[in-house]
């Protein structure tokens, strides 16, 4: 009698842990569910949509061009006093997936000038740079078909005096190379990475992908810029006013970030 009072005791008890893992998985699930109803209620309100549909419903939008278009990403921010230089930022990264096409790299190279040639896009020697600073129109057109530039260590202080006007504004001063630098990888890396700058107006834009790769991988890279972007925020997320994405010719799609 005692043991069998015993069993229908443990029984009890096991029915009733049971019944109560069960009551508190079901809670979850509601909590779960009255939050994902939540976010896309607010999304259907701000016009905001999950990463992955902005970026498939801008692709679908597009018009077809003779060209290749690019991803572009612009991340709009509030509450910010660009005033104070600590608000600022200039940082790079390198993208997860790459930019999906082949970008031009430029090197101001003296004693590297010879290996620089097997991998850069463009060598500039240092007897260039005094040509370049007296010809702004011809230093304008360069810094704009190239994407990324680097420089000799002993030569950023003459790039920086002579031609930091022009290149400092579209943010395409040279990274300085050290003496001696494997200069292949460092060029490699180059033609993955953009440059997130924020500095006079609320706004940081990054081209993050080239037309012809995956929605996916367009998604992983505009991911990345989005989170080092917020790093580099006071105030976190809370800066953030708007997310969006598009094609070169595109129209923009808001995206709902997390």
């Amino acid at each position: 009698m005692v043991r069998k009072e015993a069993a229908e005791t443990a029984g009890a008890k096991a029915r009733a842990a049971r019944s109560e893992n069960a009551s508190i998985e079901e809670t979850k699930l509601r909590v779960s569910i009255k939050e994902k109803r939540a976010a896309h209620a607010a999304a259907r309100t701000s016009g905001e949509l999950e990463l992955l549909d902005a970026i498939k419903l801008a692709r679908q939008a597009r018009k077809q061009r003779k060209f290749e278009q690019t991803w572009d990403m612009m991340i709009n921010l509030r509450g910010i006093d660009l005033k104070k230089p600590e608000n600022r930022f200039s940082t790079e990264l390198l993208l997860p997936k790459g930019r999906g096409k082949q970008t031009k790299v430029a090197i101001f190279a003296d004693l590297l000038a010879a290996d620089a040639g097997k991998f850069a896009d463009l060598v500039i020697p240092k007897a260039e740079i005094d040509i370049l600073a007296k010809d702004k129109k011809r230093l304008k057109r360069m810094a704009d078909e190239y994407d990324f530039f680097l420089g000799e260590v002993a030569l950023m202080p003459l790039i920086g005096k002579s031609l930091g006007v022009v290149l400092g504004p579209r943010g395409k001063v040279p990274k300085p190379i050290p003496p001696k630098a494997n200069l292949e990888p460092l060029i490699a890396s180059s033609r993955r990475t953009v440059r997130l700058m924020l500095k006079d107006t609320p706004v940081v834009y990054a081209v993050i992908g080239a037309e012809k790769m995956s929605d996916e991988d367009v998604a992983e890279n505009a991911k990345a810029v989005y989170s080092l972007v917020v790093e580099k925020l006071p105030k976190g997320r809370s800066s953030v006013k708007s997310v969006m994405v598009k094609l070169t010719m595109g129209r923009p799609v808001k995206i709902l970030m997390r």
